[in-house]
């Protein structure tokens, strides 16, 4: 848990160094989510770190809210961020350093297989925070593009594309298709150039490429036409086609070329 949580803080350091000049007219500036800003994508974060604090420290009053806010329908993140578009650059930084902290505070002291209540299904408090760290790097990447800024990859990708292997039936789950039977091997390349596997050697489904292009992918920040991964069988294309780390509905991903740069360094 420790090892995560300083991952997430780390992950945390990169997206404050890149938000942290901005004035209020620049982070109202639009990023590929459509209809969303800089503002939108940190008070996304604020906003889910602390109800995933909520979570943990009094599980029946977070069922109550998220039974709450579903109930109001599944664009609840759109409406969250619409509810929060009138604080300025300052307030944003300050809620978003307020909430992340808090959160690591509290999962320092918890036990990595206790569950927690989600919008989803219950989780482990080791897969709420690595959940947390995808987002921060996943909404970082949508800061990034906005501001045509590239962020240097690091082996925190490795919790990414793990949350990605894991969420394959998830991914099916939402689009109302049964989870593959066929294995897939999964086989990508760190930033660091250690090989990440999963899967069975012998899996004629197979995904190869970079760690980042994976993330990206199964981030739905990237349309798969625009990495340099490669896809064999129609199993692995199809989960490909659908793949989804986050919770909530059905995500769009983004439009072949629309968005060129591979979100590493150049």
């Amino acid at each position: 848990m420790d090892q995560v949580l300083d991952d997430l803080t780390a992950e945390t350091g990169v997206l404050a160094e890149l938000v942290a000049g901005l004035d209020d007219t620049a982070i109202s500036a639009p990023t590929p989510a459509v209809g969303w800003s800089i503002r939108d994508q940190l008070t996304h974060l604020a906003f889910f770190d602390e109800t995933a604090t909520q979570a943990a420290v009094d599980p029946a009053a977070f069922r109550r809210h998220a039974d709450a806010l579903i109930a109001g329908g599944m664009d609840f993140p759109d409406r969250i961020a619409a509810e929060h578009a009138h604080l300025s650059a300052d307030e944003v930084r300050a809620w978003l350093t307020r909430a992340r902290a808090g959160l690591v505070t509290v999962f320092r002291d918890l036990a990595p297989k206790t569950r927690l209540p989600w919008y989803g299904p219950d989780m482990s408090a080791m897969s709420s925070v690595t959940a947390r760290l995808m987002e921060t790097w996943a909404h970082g990447q949508d800061v990034a593009d906005a501001l045509g800024k590239q962020r240097e990859p690091t082996d925190r990708l490795r919790h990414i594309a793990h949350l990605g292997v894991r969420t394959t039936g998830f991914s099916f789950a939402l689009h109302g298709r049964p989870a593959p039977t066929e294995p897939i091997r999964v086989e990508i390349d760190a930033p660091s150039c250690a090989r990440w596997t999963w899967g069975p050697a012998d899996a004629r489904d197979r995904v190869s490429g970079s760690a980042l292009d994976f993330c990206l992918v199964v981030t739905q920040r990237r349309h798969l036409d625009d990495t340099q991964l490669t896809v064999t069988g129609p199993v692995a294309a199809e989960w490909l086609s659908i793949a989804q780390t986050f919770a909530g509905a059905p995500g769009t991903g983004r439009a072949p070329g629309l968005v060129t740069s591979r979100g590493g360094t150049s």
